[in-house]
């Protein structure tokens, strides 16, 4: 039983660390490669709760549907946020983004949203799942 769960840990380790590669060498993952760890590993304090995926949902509208298009399925130019990629984001890792942006990307810094609202617009991003 132990070896199954050393086996099956071994497996989720390679696929995080494949995805990782991958991310790096495909258009919009650049930025997963450049979490450092402890950003990656940090929970949404907000999880599942649902008066912060409504205020999640508004704070997207105010300042993330003019890119990302109203219902996060991406315009011309910006990506889609219901993907896979979004989808098998760490909530920090999302949370890491909305701060840092990824500029040659197009992707701004929101630094100036207070944490709590970052973490809200991760909690409706999830929630988009």
């Amino acid at each position: 039983m132990m070896a199954r769960k050393k086996s099956l840990l071994a497996m989720a380790w390679l696929a995080l660390s494949t995805s990782i590669l991958l991310a790096g060498t495909v258009g919009d993952g650049m930025w997963q490669t450049k979490v450092p760890q402890k950003d990656r590993a940090r929970e949404n304090p907000y999880d599942g709760n649902p008066s912060a995926i409504a205020s999640g949902a508004k704070l997207f509208q105010q300042n993330c549907s003019s890119c990302h298009g109203s219902n996060a399925s991406g315009t011309e130019k910006r990506p889609n946020l219901h993907t896979d990629r979004i989808r098998g984001a760490t909530p920090g890792e999302l949370e890491w983004l909305l701060k840092n942006g990824s500029m040659k990307k197009g992707m701004p810094s929101w630094s100036r949203l207070p944490e709590q609202q970052r973490w809200q617009i991760v909690s409706y991003l999830k929630s988009l799942q």
